[in-house]
């Protein structure tokens, strides 16, 4: 009976953000409606050789396109809107609900990626309401490291959804407070399922206010005897906003390189968040008639990221800036889970080249994370006493742990949901369960073709990457069934000093073996192909401990 007066089922579920930290992609859904809580990128570890992106499968929404009703944004980072692009040329997406700040960095994106589709971009602030279908979405101020970053309440027939969306309870904020107020008030009036973020799960205590971080920065103003070169994410405004604040105080003129930081903080001055005189700022082509001691440097790569300003500074590839001795290089965002090995390897450079290099030291405790630490989980879940939970926005750890914090405040384990990407819970007349799984494979982006690349192409390019290519030119007559010229070996990436000698011996092997295939019978290309992979192969692991991919190449002369 309440089935059939509520209407069918709620499903819930996540394209992107579980067991992982990025691609952040949440789906609510019924019979009629879908709507998408966030549309992001996880940005590729050093083991995904030439991908740019990584962006969720959208292989459900296409077969349910007649659904998709809209898309609502918490908040303007890259892992919640960096896969917009994407996903606009991929489906309709009738609407686009965002915060200001975040409405405006999508249409720099959309413009950037030469988006032709028209786009329908609607901005909200606390106060808004929105009817879709038989959902209600409302909104929460919350704090985060980027201003207009907002939980959403989505109140359904079945039940009420909360999504905190990035957050953490900094009582002393540089920007809007978290409406703490408004979180009782919805908690009070029930929530059924709770989705929260996980990243800090792991830490204990409160996680710093940004208010903190302003004193360490202002010693390192102080103290820094040349140029000062800042590295954090473009997006982090609250962060840029205290970088400029301290370089006027110290009267120190600013220079931005990076497109992204430049596109940002250019969007986020028009819009009033960010607050530069324009005397403070500096052309990048003009440092070099500036003080070393006058010259702040803001720019992007605090993840070690490749083709980062910073990265590009460390390698000498970077046109108007040169490392020089007395440069102080901050590092002033922490580092994603998996970056470590990318960052480390950018400090050595900078280190190298006689940069002194902050990064995470008891004198400057300058990271500042804008995610919640257990505490902060507690006073959430203590808010808006969910009857369900589902942990998101983290590593499979990251949301067992919070699980875990869930249980010591009053929500039974075998009321937590720990998800993965596809995986469905349904909220039917305030209950959840599990439900049936949606595709939600991980889609690789190389430049800005929306198609992605398969895992079979990301595997050859791993091996490419790691173990190098052996090429087996082969020329026969197919007509007389017999080779034109022996086989001949090249190779990229493979032979290294001291394994020379192989590849006469490995020529040897493979002419031996093709001649006796040929010897007799007729054969096919596939025959030829498989006898020069199968000689190779085993030959070339036992050798030298590599299995380099191997592309016979065969040039037929036949004709009858």
């Amino acid at each position: 009976m309440a089935r059939s007066l509520l209407g069918a089922p709620v499903s819930v579920y996540a394209l992107g953000g579980l067991n992982e930290v990025g691609k952040n992609t949440y789906v609510v859904e019924n019979d009629k409606t879908l709507i998408i809580i966030d549309a992001g990128v996880r940005f590729p570890e050093e083991d995904l050789p030439g991908v740019d992106y990584v962006i969720p499968d959208y292989s459900h929404l296409r077969n349910n396109r007649n659904k998709i009703k809209a898309l609502f944004i918490t908040h303007g980072h890259e892992d919640h809107i960096g896969a917009i692009p994407f996903l606009v040329r991929t489906v309709n997406i009738p609407v686009i609900y965002a915060p200001r700040l975040a409405a405006a960095l999508i249409r720099h994106k959309l413009k950037d990626f030469r988006v032709r589709e028209s786009v329908k971009i609607v901005e909200y602030d606390e106060d808004d309401i929105f009817y879709v279908d038989d959902f209600k979405i409302s909104f929460y101020q919350t704090t985060h490291s980027i201003p207009d970053a907002f939980g959403i309440c989505i109140d359904t027939p079945h039940g009420r959804i909360v999504h905190t969306g990035d957050f953490k309870v900094d009582l002393t904020p540089v920007g809007k407070d978290i409406n703490l107020g408004k979180m009782a008030e919805i908690g009070n009036e029930g929530v059924d399922l709770l989705l929260s973020d996980s990243t800090n799960a792991e830490t204990p205590g409160y996680t710093q206010s940004e208010r903190a971080v302003i004193s360490s920065i202002n010693d390192i103003f102080a103290n820094a005897p040349g140029r000062l070169i800042v590295s954090t994410f473009s997006s982090n405004i609250s962060r840029i906003q205290q970088i400029v604040e301290a370089s006027v105080t110290y009267k120190k003129k600013i220079a931005i390189i990076g497109r992204s930081m430049t596109n940002v903080v250019s969007t986020s001055r028009e819009l009033g968040y960010i607050k530069i005189p324009d005397a403070s700022i500096v052309d990048i082509d003009n440092i070099g008639t500036l003080k070393p001691d006058e010259t702040v440097i803001l720019c992007t790569g605090s993840q070690g990221e490749p083709m980062a300003a910073l990265s590009r500074i460390a390698n000498g590839d970077h046109k108007s800036v040169r490392i020089l001795p007395g440069d102080t290089v901050v590092f002033s965002s922490s580092p994603i889970p998996g970056n470590s090995q990318s960052i480390d390897k950018v400090v050595n450079q900078l280190t190298r080249l006689g940069a002194n290099v902050l990064t995470k030291s008891i004198l400057y405790n300058i990271h500042s994370s804008g995610h919640p630490s257990q505490q902060e989980l507690q006073i959430v879940l203590k808010l808006f006493r969910p009857k369900y939970f589902m942990p998101i926005h983290g590593e499979y750890r990251m949301l067992k742990i919070h699980t875990e914090v869930a249980a010591k405040v009053g929500v039974p384990l075998s009321n937590s949901f720990i998800c993965g990407n596809g995986d469905t819970l349904t909220l039917n007349n305030h209950e959840v369960t599990r439900g049936m799984s949606v595709p939600a494979d991980d889609i690789y982006i190389d430049g800005n073709d929306i198609n992605g690349l398969s895992n079979a192409v990301i595997h050859d390019r791993k091996i490419l990457n790691e173990d190098g290519m052996v090429s087996v030119l082969v020329v026969l007559d197919s007509y007389k069934n017999q080779m034109m010229i022996p086989a001949k070996i090249y190779t990229r990436g493979f032979v290294q000093y001291g394994f020379t000698h192989l590849i006469p011996h490995a020529e040897k092997r493979v002419n031996d073996a093709l001649n006796g295939l040929f010897h007799g019978q007729k054969i096919t290309f596939g025959d030829i192909k498989n006898t020069i992979r199968n000689t190779l192969k085993g030959y070339l692991f036992n050798k030298t401990g590599r299995n380099p991919m191997i592309i016979p190449v065969i040039m037929n002369k036949g004709s009858e």
